[in-house]
């Protein structure tokens, strides 16, 4: 009940001071990974679309409509960016809501280039295993669009690099719903050498967990 109330709020992010920014992204992050991959109804549905779109573009006001004429030229400009943040945090959450949300091929495949770009960090690495991405990621692991499959993989394999994130890393993915993932693209006869190859490496490293 609460994600259309804060899908509108997004609206006034240009008039809040950007340190809020993050703390309403990160409640609008685990909100929607609280609903689930349940059946939602319509309205949500809709709703999530919006959201998705809105943090994918950013907010760009054209004045606050609460302030006078003069006032409302001055602040035309004001703008809220969330997936094109220069803030790597508020940057990441944006792109994992993205991830959530939308359904747009192209947006989806910049989300991924920008979680690829961002997971080459420490820093990036760290919020991955913080706001628990493995699900997310887990959701495009499908034959179907293989494209985005590719991309979701390349994610993978930028966290299986040799750092401190490795191993919480692997401890993550060692679950009934990501093998179950794996050995159903396994079990496909469309997946390319390429896809292949990217899966195997992702699992060879998982061998390798104590």
């Amino acid at each position: 009940q609460l994600l259309p109330i804060a899908t509108e709020q997004l609206q006034w992010m240009p008039f809040v001071n950007p340190k809020l920014h993050m703390p309403v992204i990160k409640f609008i992050y685990w909100s929607i990974r609280q609903l689930g991959t349940g059946i939602q109804h319509a309205t949500m549905t809709s709703t999530m679309r919006r959201l998705g779109e809105d943090i994918f573009k950013g907010i760009v006001s054209k004045g606050n409509p609460h302030s006078s004429s003069e006032q409302s030229t001055e602040s035309k400009s004001k703008s809220a960016a969330f997936f094109k943040s220069s803030c790597m945090p508020l940057r990441f959450l944006s792109t994992l809501i993205v991830l959530k949300t939308v359904t747009q091929v192209d947006y989806l495949a910049q989300a991924f280039d920008s979680l690829r770009i961002d997971l080459k960090t420490d820093e990036g690495k760290s919020l991955f295993l913080e706001y628990q991405c493995v699900p997310v990621i887990l959701s495009h692991l499908k034959v179907s669009s293989r494209g985005l499959l590719s991309s979701a993989l390349d994610g993978l394999l930028q966290m299986t690099t040799e750092s401190g994130s490795l191993q919480p890393f692997l401890e993550a993915c060692s679950n009934e719903s990501f093998f179950r993932a794996c050995s159903i693209l396994l079990r496909s006869s469309k997946l390319d050498v390429q896809i292949l190859e990217k899966l195997c490496v992702i699992l060879q490293k998982l061998s390798r967990i104590k």
